[in-house]
């Protein structure tokens, strides 16, 4: 079993999507156990603060490296030997092949998801893995949490339904896109389908496939 751990202040925020559809089949399966670990338990005071203003000046508030370390630290009581994982604009863009050796590893994942303007960059010094979903801001790392932990989980064995799945996708393998697929009716409002695809020529079917991958 895959132990998946989440740092965050909103825990609440993965219900809905840890408790449906494939994800929540893996847990259901046995195949992976999520764990939600709120930042806010780890903050210092009566108020459990875990933000200060930035040395040097400037907007916002950064997460203090203090809470975050002991929130890392309490997940790797609970499983030594899980890689941690810090979704970030600084981090490698991560693509398909990254979920495929998360995935292939075997090993449990803490994902910290950053808040606020961002994070004291000393607790990089307990991060294994940085990560990047894209060119663009959003308002915490909650949302690139719920994306890596789709995109491994879904790889796991007995995840999904056919053999098959997984290794006939976009990406998977390289950069290219999967072929475009139809199904029933063979017309909706004057639009066909491939001929091809109703020849029962599984060579041609296979070669239009892999044409059409961009």
């Amino acid at each position: 079993m895959m132990r998946i751990q989440v740092i965050t202040l909103f825990p609440e925020m993965f219900k809905g999507v840890l408790n449906s559809s494939m994800l929540f089949k893996a847990s259901d399966k046995g195949i992976v156990d999520y764990q939600l670990i709120n930042l806010r338990d780890f903050g210092k005071g009566l108020r459990k603060r875990v933000d200060d203003t930035p040395y040097g000046g400037g907007d916002g508030m950064l997460l203090m490296v203090d809470p975050l370390v002991r929130a890392i630290e309490h997940a790797k009581s609970l499983d030594p030997t899980a890689s941690v994982i810090l979704p970030t604009p600084r981090g490698k863009m991560f693509k398909q092949d990254d979920a495929n050796q998360l995935a292939a590893a075997n090993k449990g994942l803490i994902i910290l998801c950053p808040r606020y303007e961002g994070y004291d960059e000393r607790v990089t010094n307990w991060v294994d893995l940085e990560y990047c979903i894209g060119q663009y801001v959003l308002t915490g790392g909650e949302l690139p949490a719920m994306v890596i932990i789709d995109s491994v989980v879904r790889l796991l064995p007995g995840v999904l339904g056919g053999a098959n799945s997984a290794q006939d996708e976009s990406f998977q393998g390289s950069d290219a896109v999967e072929f475009p697929q139809y199904t029933r009716p063979e017309e909706y409002r004057g639009l066909g389908i491939p001929k091809v695809l109703l020849s029962g020529h599984h060579a041609e079917i296979a070669a239009w496939r892999k044409n059409q991958k961009k």
